[in-house]
C-alpha cells in the first residue's frame, strides 16, 4: 500500500501540515489482515527543497509499474493559490522510481488522478481540475506517456478523487463529494450515470465515526473492496489545529451490487483476504 502520508502532529501555520508530505508505504505478509508500516518513498524529488507528494495512483502494465501523483511545490500554508500538477513515474518493483514526466493537462491546478484502459484498448486519466470548479477532467493516452485532454466528465457540483473500475460487467466512478462518495455507472467510460451514494453516513467500527474520503477500490474476481480514509478525532470540541482533528485512518469496506446499484455496509463482517 502506498498512500499519503499526512503530518498530523507538525504544529504549524495555517495548513502547512497537509503539505510537505511524503508517500508512505506499508506492507501485508498474510493478505490485507495486519500490516507494517515500511517507511517512506525516496528518491522522488526532481528540484531542490522540500515539497509535497498527494494521492499516488499506480498500475502495472507490460512488465513496467506507472505512478501518476500529485505534487505541489514547497509547504504553503493554505489551500489555494499555488500550482498544483501530476507528475509521472515508473518503476520496475515499487521501490526505485523513475521520474519521466509533468503531465500537460487542462490547467496547472490539477490532482488525484485515476488511470483506467479504456474498452478501445487506449487508457484514460480522470482527475480533479480546480481551475474549472473542481470538476473531473479527463486524458487518452496510446501509451501511459503522452497524454491528449478530453474535457470535463462530471461537472454537476465540485468534488474531489475521481477513482474507476470495473466491476459486474459496469464501469464505475467514485468521486469525493466531502460528504460521502457519490457513485456513477458506465457501459462504456464515456456516458456516466449517477448511481447512488456510499460513505455517506458513519460507521460504528473502530474509527469508522466520519464521512469516507477519498476511496480507491481494489477488485479481485468476483469481488471488491473500497478503501478509504476518516477522521475520527473530528469532534466539537476539538479544535481545527489539534492533533485529535488531524489524524486520519485508513478503513475497507466491501462492495456488492444489487439490482444495478453498488452497495456498500461499512458495518457489515465480511472476510478480507487479498490476492
Amino acid at each position: 500500500m502506498i498512500y499519503t502520508n499526512r503530518r498530523a502532529i507538525v504544529q504549524c501555520e495555517g495548513v502547512s501540515w497537509v503539505h510537505g508530505t511524503d508517500l508512505g508505504i506499508a506492507t501485508s505478509s498474510d493478505r490485507g489482515k495486519s500490516w507494517n508500516y515500511r517507511g517512506v518513498l525516496e528518491g522522488l524529488d526532481f528540484e531542490r527543497g522540500r515539497n509535497t507528494f498527494w494521492a499516488p495512483e499506480i498500475i502495472y502494465h507490460n512488465g513496467m509499474y506507472h505512478m501518476y501523483v500529485s505534487y505541489i511545490q514547497g509547504v504553503p500554508n493554505q489551500w489555494a493559490g499555488h500550482k498544483r500538477q501530476i507528475i509521472h513515474y515508473t518503476s520496475q518493483n515499487l521501490w526505485d522510481w523513475k521520474w519521466e514526466s509533468i503531465l500537460e493537462l487542462s490547467s496547472d491546478f490539477v490532482i488525484d488522478a485515476c488511470v483506467h484502459v479504456l474498452p478501445n484498448g487506449r487508457f484514460r486519466i480522470w482527475y480533479k481540475d480546480e481551475a474549472d470548479n473542481s470538476y473531473t477532467y479527463a486524458a487518452d493516452s496510446e501509451d501511459l506517456y503522452q497524454w491528449e485532454v478530453v474535457g470535463p466528465v462530471i461537472a454537476e457540483y465540485p468534488h474531489e478523487g475521481p477513482n474507476v473500475f470495473y466491476f459486474q460487467g459496469y464501469y464505475w466512478m467514485i468521486v469525493d463529494k466531502w460528504s460521502g462518495q457519490a457513485i456513477y455507472k458506465s457501459n462504456d467510460c464515456e456516458e456516466w450515470k449517477y448511481n447512488t451514494m456510499i460513505l455517506d453516513q458513519p460507521g460504528e467500527r473502530p474509527d469508522d465515526c466520519s464521512f469516507g474520503y477519498h476511496a480507491d477500490v481494489h477488485v479481485q474476481g468476483e469481488q471488491a473492496f473500497v478503501f478509504y480514509f476518516t477522521h475520527p478525532g473530528r469532534k466539537e470540541d476539538v479544535r481545527a489545529d489539534q492533533y485529535e482533528a488531524k489524524r486520519s485512518s485508513i478503513q475497507v469496506a466491501k462492495l456488492q451490487v444489487e439490482n444495478g446499484t453498488l452497495k456498500c455496509d461499512r458495518n457489515e463482517a465480511f472476510e478480507f483476504v487479498l490476492y
